[in-house]
């Protein structure tokens, strides 16, 4: 493998590349399936990996993929600004979350070829190293979607939460803010304070906390109640307390709570995040780096967070590729905070894709292979092939009847 980078590297120096096409592969992760995008150019044995997984929205994005291909067809992959300005600026009508999520499965891709030309891992370019080390977290279970999102129960918690710090994590998040509506019941109040502190006996104060509100409440009064209820136990952040859209609910939200914010995960590009930033509507901006554009504008996100004071933990539910395009990105992020992660989302997680992702306690080392490093195995990926994916949000209804934010 290392032999194949350095001659292509050498081969393509100074060399024109032109890209010949896009395809997708489709992973059916159990839970959720993956988006894996792979761009093809003219050199023999130069072509990049990316990963465009949207829940619930798998051949939107596929079509998609396939629907921007013509748009790139020829360019050279290096230009990695141009072909972006080319899918968004060609589709005529804004992409939305669909769309842009296409787009930047496509540019992680274009930044793998990009590295694998000049023989040099993909965050040398863009800026260098400014940490030795990238500290993640992750979920209940490991990332085994059942556990993340359907444990509101104190046994359960207890005993999930302390496999993960066995693992050596010293972070987690969790998912037990109940469904809800515009106020929130004194008893679903007192069962997240039980269950905060349940968890935090469990781990211990050496362990950060992270409670996913999931955009559940749908008021400023409602998410405050649970806030309360958590402020006591010290959260690293409470994620996403009401819907994102609403900068000013956020933006009070930030002020009132004594603990600090997170949003960001559903906002895609610049244009949504500078809003948020300019009113100090929290204080962790969660970009996902498979959904807001790509790379680049990762960067210019992070970018105007960090002119606000404001830290940057991508948010990243995904699977491998989406994992390794962010440790790239956080290696070379100055305002980096934490990164999500879910690696064990499935037994056979790291049998489709090798990675150059290696945990240390609870921190990935940094990668030095060309490109992204990573390599897919097609034949294995095919051994499962797209599913419909379960319907988590199908249970986001009140016991009258009414359907609620999941």
């Amino acid at each position: 493998m290392i032999r194949d980078n350095e001659d292509i590297a050498r081969r393509t120096t100074g060399t024109p590349i032109k890209i010949t096409g896009v395809k997708t592969v489709v992973v059916n992760a159990e839970m959720r399936n993956w988006i894996f995008v792979k761009v093809l150019t003219d050199q023999p044995g130069l072509y990049g990996w990316g990963e465009a997984s949207l829940n619930w929205k798998t051949r939107a994005v596929t079509g998609a993929v396939e629907d921007l291909e013509p748009m790139l067809l020829g360019r050279d992959p290096r230009d990695i600004e141009q072909c972006v300005r080319a899918m968004n600026k060609f589709s005529y009508y804004n992409l939305g979350m669909v769309g842009v999520t296409a787009i930047s499965g496509i540019e992680h891709a274009l930044w793998d070829i990009f590295g694998k030309s000049v023989g040099l891992p993909v965050w040398r370019l863009l800026g260098g190293k400014v940490r030795d080390r990238v500290r993640v977290y992750t979920h209940l279970g490991l990332g085994e979607m059942k556990s993340v999102y359907e444990t509101f129960d104190v046994g359960s918690l207890k005993e999930r939460a302390a496999a993960v710090v066995e693992k050596g994590y010293d972070a987690l998040k969790v998912v037990f803010i109940p469904y809800g509506a515009h106020t929130s019941p004194i008893p679903a109040q007192r069962h997240v304070g039980k269950m905060m502190e349940a968890l935090r006996t469990t781990v211990g104060d050496g362990v950060d906390i992270m409670i996913d509100f999931h955009g559940r409440p749908g008021s400023i009064a409602a998410a405050m109640g649970f806030i309360r209820e958590l402020e006591p136990y010290r959260p690293m952040f409470c994620e996403e307390p009401v819907q994102p859209g609403d900068t000013e609910a956020l933006r009070i939200i930030a002020e009132k709570a004594e603990c600090p914010i997170a949003s960001g995960e559903r906002l895609v590009g610049i244009k949504e995040f500078q809003p948020v930033f300019n009113q100090r509507a929290l204080h962790i901006a969660q970009p996902d780096l498979n959904h807001t554009g790509g790379l680049l504008e990762g960067k210019r996100i992070a970018a105007a967070a960090e002119a606000a004071l404001i830290g940057i933990a991508p948010h990243n539910p995904n699977g491998p590729l989406a994992g390794v395009a962010a440790l790239h990105f956080d290696v070379s992020t100055p305002n980096f905070v934490i990164q999500e992660e879910m690696s064990g989302a499935v037994p056979w997680y790291d049998d489709v894709v090798q990675t150059p992702i290696r945990r240390v306690g609870s921190a990935w080392e940094v990668p030095e292979l060309p490109g992204f490093g990573i390599e897919v195995n097609e034949a294995e990926a095919a051994k499962h092939p797209f599913k419909p994916e379960v319907m988590h949000a199908m249970s986001a209804v009140l016991e009258d009847g009414t359907i609620v934010d999941w």
